[in-house]
């Protein structure tokens, strides 16, 4: 897995993950990277910074060496970690009940309607179990699973 800082066209930094370099590439020359904050489809990597060692003679003795921090440090970045997808999924979840039509349990029915013609083409949701979501994409239907998350509380 390979991390690389993104940002739209509207100046929104993410974090996201990619199995390899050469997925992002794939995704990105696909048109698959949206922000998870405005939906924003202009996304690209952004400039960072390189990894410098630090030098024990500059200063940095105070400082707790990597070990100290141990596990309450590496507690800390999983729970940023966690706090940022959320952020993200959630993001995701407001933009598609925002832009798509919830077609609840008919949401097989009317993929295939969609795609065959018989139906406006537009952005859909809903429910389907498992099987049924296989084989739409075996019949070519592009099908993504969205997680449900809990509604906050305003």
């Amino acid at each position: 897995m390979i991390c690389f800082e993104l940002v739209c066209g509207n100046a929104h930094r993410f974090e996201a993950w990619f199995r390899s370099g050469a997925v992002y590439e794939e995704q990105e020359a696909a048109g698959q990277l949206v922000c998870p904050l405005c939906g924003d489809r202009d996304v690209r990597k952004a400039p960072m910074a390189p990894a410098v060692a630090r030098s024990r003679d500059r200063g940095d003795e105070g400082r707790k060496p990597p070990a100290a921090e141990g596990a309450e440090g590496e507690a800390a970045r999983r729970r940023e970690v966690m706090a940022a997808i959320l952020r993200q999924m959630r993001a995701v979840q407001t933009y598609v009940e925002k832009n798509f039509e919830n077609v609840g349990d008919r949401f097989a029915e009317e993929a295939r309607r969609i795609h065959c013609g018989e139906s406006e083409r537009r952005g859909i949701y809903g429910r389907t179990d498992p099987e049924e979501a296989k084989a739409l994409r075996d019949e070519g239907i592009p099908v993504y699973p969205l997680p449900r998350l809990p509604k906050l509380d305003a």
